[in-house]
């Protein structure tokens, strides 16, 4: 009785150890992507499974007043349905990682033969419990540590990439919605125009031919202005989507207008820099590769894939007595007394009254003669050396998306300066002169039209290239990994040349 309760006592010690904690608690993990997310963007709102009823009074705030392209970024990390649901893939990793560093549980065996004459059964009883999960959990649990550290970085390198396509977004309906007011700017002038035209013609100082050339400029503005009403309106939905909203994108009201571009330039080395220490991919890359060293070494360690160790019990079996002659028994029992007497309770013989049990360790382990598990650690080498291949593959893009997306924003910044300072003001100072040269009937309306739309191509194209200017600042956050005003500032600190 005094082992039975030490096996039973045993048993349970294992189970507390090793199952008391066992529960899936993925709190933490959501703490962590929130903070590489808000590294990455600079929000710190950002969507957490267990803190969903909070999200709708925050995204009621940020849209009370106007909507900038800060509280855009906000509510698209809060309110987007498909980052939401990336979530759960950490609690998901955290499952896998305590899964990980549980034992197996153990086998209890129980055999019962009955002997063919009658009598006590023979019975056979073993636990047993694999314990080269001793020396395999470790790496397993390491294994698994960094695969959520993998996926936490994963999931807040979704979030980047929606924080940028967010203000690619916003300033795509910033810019459509400048178009529109180019175009009805441009509606308002042609309108005078074609006013003036009228005048002219009345006055006998025109024909009805430039008449019908001044509200034929006004329908195509008319049709112009329509055209980028509906794409404002396509962008602002496009917008909705990204946030995560159901009601009417029309309702969205803008608060920021197109940045202009900065007076000096970005440094590469400072931008290749933060990018080689904060790109999120690159990180999740790296802890894929750690991962997969981890199963490396696990599946070496599966070369003895089960070595069971237990205690085992035996009680043999005892055969019947036999029958019983009840009426004999109580006539000797009679004599022998003098008397009627009722026969012994107990056998007349004692000696197959005792029963033998036998109890001991046991080892069983599997040899590894035929599967030495060869074939999973070539399988785990191989994904090692793939997961290596694919750091190095990223390693290398990041250098050239960074001289990439360094020219892109330059060039649009270059663009933009143009249109600004020489081609907008020149556009401007001939309408003006072709319009006073025409009133006083020393031009035609030919050049006045003419030189309307230049006037008009001039702000679209300006509008076009600020607009690019704009999206490719989300995009150059998104190659560096850091906020647009920590890479400013890091250009600025003087050090990154």
């Amino acid at each position: 009785m005094k082992r039975k309760r030490v096996i039973a006592l045993s048993t349970c010690a294992i189970g507390v150890i090793f199952g008391g904690c066992a529960t899936v608690q993925p709190r933490m993990d959501y703490a962590r992507v929130a903070e590489r997310v808000t590294e990455a963007t600079g929000v710190s709102d950002v969507y957490r499974p267990d803190e969903d009823e909070q999200i709708l009074p925050l995204v009621n705030e940020r849209l009370a007043d106007g909507l900038s392209v800060d509280d855009a970024v906000t509510i698209a990390l809060l309110n987007n349905p498909t980052l939401q649901a990336s979530f759960f893939s950490v609690g998901m990793a955290r499952a896998d990682a305590v899964q990980a560093g549980l034992l197996s549980n153990p086998n209890l065996g129980v055999s019962l033969r009955l002997p063919a004459g009658g009598g006590l059964a023979n019975v056979e009883a073993g636990l047993a419990q694999n314990i080269a999960e001793l020396w395999q959990i470790p790496l397993r649990k390491q294994a698994a540590e960094r695969s959520i550290d993998a996926t936490i970085l994963n999931v807040a390198r979704r979030a980047a990439v929606l924080a940028t396509d967010t203000k690619r977004a916003y300033f795509a309906a910033v810019q459509a919605k400048e178009l529109h007011d180019v175009v009805q700017e441009n509606l308002n002038v042609a309108t005078r125009l074609s006013q003036l035209a009228i005048e002219r013609r009345d006055a006998g100082a025109s024909t009805q031919i430039e008449v019908n050339l001044a509200r034929t400029a006004v329908i195509e503005a008319e049709l112009q202005a329509e055209t980028t009403q509906l794409a404002a309106d396509n962008a602002l939905r496009e917008l909705a989507t990204l946030l995560g909203l159901s009601n009417r994108a029309s309702e969205l009201q803008l608060a920021n207008a197109l940045p202009d571009v900065p007076d000096r330039a970005l440094s590469e080395n400072a931008l290749m820099r933060m990018a080689k220490a904060s790109r999120l991919d690159v990180a999740a890359a790296r802890q894929l590769v750690n991962a997969a060293e981890a199963r490396l070494r696990t599946e070496h360690r599966k070369v003895f894939k089960s070595v069971k160790l237990g205690v085992s019990l035996e009680r043999e079996a005892r055969k019947s007595q036999g029958g019983r002659d009840v009426l004999a028994d109580t006539a000797r029992a009679s004599v022998a007394n003098g008397g009627l007497t009722a026969p012994e309770i107990q056998p007349r013989s004692g000696r197959d009254t005792d029963t033998d049990f036998v109890i001991g360790p046991s080892l069983s382990l599997e040899l590894p003669i035929f599967d030495q598990n060869q074939a999973q650690i070539a399988k785990a080498r191989y994904a090692y050396q793939q997961a290596t291949k694919t750091l190095d593959a990223l390693e290398r893009r990041l250098v050239q998306q960074v001289h990439g997306v360094l020219d892109r924003v330059e060039t649009n910044w270059r663009l933009v300066r143009m249109y600004r300072d020489r081609s907008l003001p020149l556009a401007k100072e001939n309408l003006e002169l072709s319009q006073e040269a025409y009133r006083l009937g020393r031009a035609s309306f030919l050049s006045v039209l003419e030189a309307q739309r230049f006037l008009l191509s001039s702000r679209r194209d300006y509008v076009t290239a600020l607009g690019q200017a704009a999206r490719t600042l989300p995009e150059m956050e998104q190659v560096v990994g850091r906020p647009l005003a920590e890479v400013v500032a890091e250009t600025n600190s003087g050090d990154g040349s």
